[in-house]
């Protein structure tokens, strides 16, 4: 049995670091570091589930190629049950080239197969392995947001909890969530996403009203933190205070731990901040895993 089965995009991040604001004019500029690392909001949460000792399967859809061999490989060593990943020989893995200035940065994203999950691609069988479905990106996962709905709710008859972390909607619209939160137990987003769906002016209101059609929600505030709210009592719980190296992959990280609270039990505010710790002790190394920590390592600064 896998404590999380995760259905989620594939690709890895060629993180630039340093002087990265590019001049066009066919003008040369050196930027500090080139690192390709395990990218997709997806699969880092994968890794980092894994790091603190879930246990943790993933399908997607990837290229026959270089990129998407160096991803299967980097997640089957983190301890993530690839082999229901379907490989592809008619199409390239998707990459993100991320401009990184330390805690900014700008994402320039190829899909390629990034969005061709469907939900009929994941089989009742596998479903009936895990004890929780976690989603992420769903604005890139195109062919996946059709089914999702009705794929939380064969989840659930099954008797799997799910989250879902939506990530940024590049179309900056923000559709289609009221059908598909009813069906989640668990919704993830930042401040600008929850926001920007719930077109509300405060993120405690935005959490009152996500929190009244799904079962929580944890909203990430970065260095400040996070909140949750759950049948409309708010927590909150504080981040750490380190240099940022590298903020990559940190939402991810913290999902990561908060799911690893939830799914042992833990009260609301242990689980906020093991997510808060987990998201901030990502960020000491460069690439989206590089930095995640153990249970151990994390728990040194959870009460």
């Amino acid at each position: 049995m896998f404590d999380i089965l995760v259905a989620g995009e594939i690709n890895p991040d060629l993180i630039l670091s340093g002087n990265v604001l590019p001049e066009f004019g066919q003008v040369e500029k050196l930027v500090d570091s080139a690192v390709l690392a395990v990218g997709s909001s997806s699969a880092i949460f994968a890794c980092g589930a894994a790091r603190l000792g879930l246990k943790v399967a993933f399908i997607g859809v990837c290229g026959q190629d270089v990129f998407g061999r160096f991803m299967l490989d980097k997640m089957q060593k983190r301890g993530v049950d690839v082999s229901n990943v379907i490989v592809r020989a008619d199409g390239p893995t998707g990459i993100c080239v991320i401009l990184n200035q330390g805690s900014d940065r700008a994402i320039l994203t190829h899909l390629g197969l990034i969005a061709d999950l469907k939900s009929s691609d994941i089989p009742e069988g596998l479903l009936r392995q895990a004890h929780h479905l976690h989603v992420a990106s769903y604005f890139l996962q195109t062919k996946l947001q059709p089914g999702l709905p009705a794929l939380f709710q064969r989840a659930h008859s099954l008797g799997l909890t799910t989250s879902l972390d939506a990530n940024y909607d590049p179309s900056e619209k923000w559709l289609g969530f009221d059908e598909l939160l009813s069906t989640t137990n668990i919704f993830l987003p930042n401040k600008t996403e929850a926001l920007s769906i719930t077109q509300v002016n405060d993120v405690e209101s935005a959490s009152k009203r996500l929190a009244g059609i799904c079962e929580l929600a944890a909203i990430k505030l970065g260095p400040d933190g996070a909140l949750a709210c759950r049948q409309n009592k708010i927590t909150y719980a504080k981040s750490i205070e380190l240099n940022v190296v590298d903020a990559v992959g940190a939402g991810d990280s913290f999902d990561a731990g908060f799911l690893f609270g939830y799914l042992n039990k833990w009260s609301l505010e242990r689980s906020l901040r093991l997510a808060c710790v987990c998201g901030a002790l990502s960020t000491q190394q460069a690439g989206g895993i590089e930095g995640q920590p153990t249970l151990e390592e994390a728990m040194k600064y959870v009460p």
